[in-house]
């Protein structure tokens, strides 16, 4: 039974990877339509609830009259059999079974999946984001919006729909109930219900506007908190644990304070809503007495009335809880969609077809680039790459051999001008395409919190298991791989390397990320400063092993050690994000005044600082 109700919604189905809609309401449809039936369900039992949990207290005021009227009440039972058997039916047998359904329509059919649904298609969309999408933002805030829009906004349907039904149901079955008993009854009902949407529309859009900045200082404070641990070594090394202390409680003094405002503003609107609930109470009970002792109504109505104020009571405070969750979810839901419904900066076009490298050509024709600004950094960029051709980018830092890369790499899209490789330019095919023939080896070098051997298996996902520890070999890996060992006991290449790779040396790093290139072989090669994490013995081993990978491949090497690039084909020298100079090693150090002759001259040990 829990099966069924649990397969209703698939959570991973397939939907098309598009923006989310940037106004609230279209983005809570654009979720909500893929999975109508379920809420249509949810209103349908709902309804049907709501009315048997109303029928009760007419029983209720039926067995009174029946009672008081009886002559007989050794043939109560008797007399009134049928009827006390419908009542019992409905009281044990329908009203559980109707709440049941909801519950398994609630709790297994959408709680769960329509979550998950939610945080899935969120998160395959922002996988997709521009590189500069992350760099602009905290991890863990983006994280905490994919992680807390998917609740948010299920549970705001969810109590939207119940409350709905039962204010709804409960509403008009009391006007109805108290008009067939006497119409005066129901004044007191519509004074109330005047006063109480009075209520609401005052403090609820001050609710929302509370929820929103709420959400805001929370996304906020996780943001920091979660930097804070993922610089771990950076406070410890530089022994900010304290500033950092600081830099939290900011946030957290933030949160609270926003906190006490939304909290002031419930409070106030609890209060209101108890004052007028205790004024219906007694009101409706006051008016159903007198009209009794005016012989206008039975006792029976007495009980009804009395039975279904006091329960309306309860409800209007459910309702106001229901109210303030809802619109504290909405706040969360629209401080999300301020990252979850961006547009991607960097997309394939509609028709992108799949790169093909064959023999590796690299050319930039007038690209100019600017990170957005008004004025390119980059402008009139010319330069082509022969097949096989192993070139070296050198200049002070800042000169823009980063940007060089990572616009062959399509991290951000061109301001004008194109790259091609292979004559097809490299906006006209997938980014996937692109990349899958392209191997970089930084020197910050970051691997994911997964087992040594998924790390490298993630250079080429269908490659074998030799195929893997073979690379590990040629990347002089192997042998501390298989010294490893994890907090859960999991060894070698098994053994998870922690977040970024910080359980391991930045040399093992540096090696396993190698032996990741290594594995996916691709025709053009990106090496900044490869080696430069390794001891030199290390480094010496490994060197033969890159130039062995070089072989038959196009190769940019970044080297802030003029040495290490030295034997380069061609040199292109950088300096304010455009080329100044280029040629062999021996032609450049010989052209007097010249910036890398320069660069060469001041090097101690070959040695430039980095980008």
């Amino acid at each position: 039974m829990f099966s069924w109700f649990e397969s209703r919604i698939r959570p991973f189905r397939a939907a098309p990877i598009i923006q989310p809609p940037t106004d609230w309401l279209k983005f809570y449809w654009f979720f909500i339509q893929q999975v109508w039936p379920a809420f249509a369900a949810i209103m349908a039992v709902g309804l049907v609830a709501s009315i048997v949990e109303l029928s009760l207290f007419a029983y209720l005021g039926q067995l009174v009259d029946l009672a008081r009227e009886s002559e007989s009440p050794e043939r109560f039972f008797e007399q009134h059999g049928e009827m006390l058997l419908w009542m019992l039916t409905v009281a044990v047998l329908i009203r559980p079974i109707a709440f049941a359904v909801h519950i398994m329509i609630v709790n297994q059919t959408v709680n769960a999946n329509f979550t998950n649904l939610i945080r899935w298609q969120n998160h395959r969309y922002l996988l997709r984001q521009s590189l500069s999408f992350f760099q602009n933002d905290f991890a863990g805030r983006v994280a905490n919006r994919v992680m807390q829009t998917g609740p948010s906004l299920r549970q705001t349907m969810v109590q939207l729909v119940d409350g709905l039904w039962f204010v709804a149901v409960y509403t008009a079955g009391a006007v109805i109930l108290f008009s067939e008993a006497d119409i005066r009854l129901i004044i007191p009902l519509l004074i109330w219900l005047a006063l109480y949407s009075l209520c609401l529309a005052y403090f609820v859009p001050r609710l929302k506007d509370r929820s929103a900045d709420m959400s805001e200082a929370r996304s906020m404070l996780m943001g920091r908190v979660v930097d804070s641990y993922t610089n771990i070594m950076t406070v410890k090394l530089f022994a900010h644990t304290k500033s950092e202390d600081q830099y939290a409680r900011d946030a957290i003094q933030e949160h609270t304070d926003i906190f006490y405002r939304m909290l002031r503003t419930s409070s106030l609107c609890e209060t209101c809503v108890t004052i007028l609930s205790g004024l219906l109470i007694c009101s409706t009970c006051g008016l159903a007495l007198w009209l009794w002792s005016q012989g206008t109504i039975s006792l029976g109505a007495i009980a009804l009335a009395t039975g279904l104020v006091i329960r309306i009571d309860g409800l209007a405070g459910w309702i106001m809880f229901v109210l303030t969750n809802m619109f504290e979810n909405i706040g969360t839901v629209q401080e999300g969609m301020e990252t979850l419904s961006r547009p991607i900066t960097v997309r394939d076009q509609e028709n992108a077809s799949q790169l093909a490298v064959t023999d590796g050509e690299i050319r930039y024709e007038n690209v100019a680039f600017g990170y957005g600004r008004d004025t390119p950094l980059m402008t009139e960029m010319n330069l082509t790459i022969r097949p096989g051709e192993k070139i070296g980018l050198v200049g002070p830092s800042g000169a823009g051999k980063s940007t060089l890369v990572n616009l062959l790499l399509r991290f951000h899209d061109l301001d004008s001008g194109r790259i091609l490789i292979d004559g097809t330019d490299i906006s006209q095919v997938t980014q996937d395409s692109l990349r899958l023939h392209i191997g970089l080896v930084t020197q910050d070098t970051s691997l994911l919190h997964r087992s040594v051997y998924e790390n490298i298996l993630y250079g080429r996902k269908e490659a074998t298991r030799q195929e893997v520890l073979a690379a590990a070999r040629q990347a002089h890996a192997h042998d501390f791989i298989g010294e490893l060992e994890d907090y859960k006991g999991r060894k070698g290449y098994e053994a998870q390397v922690g977040e970024r790779g910080v359980k391991l040396s930045g040399g093992q790093r540096q090696r396993i990320a190698i032996a990741r290139v290594l594995l996916k072989n691709p025709p053009i090669l990106i090496l900044d400063e490869a080696t430069s994490a390794l001891d030199s013995e290390v480094e010496a081993a490994i060197q033969e092993q890159l130039y062995n990978l070089m072989q038959n491949k196009t190769v940019i090497a970044i080297a802030h050690r003029l040495s290490t690039i030295a034997a380069m084909d061609r040199l292109i020298v950088m300096d304010r994000a455009q080329i100044v100079e280029e040629g062999s090693h021996d032609e450049l150090v010989k052209k007097q005044g010249g910036l890398y002759a320069k660069l060469w001259a001041r090097q101690s040990g070959g040695f430039l600082l980095a980008d």
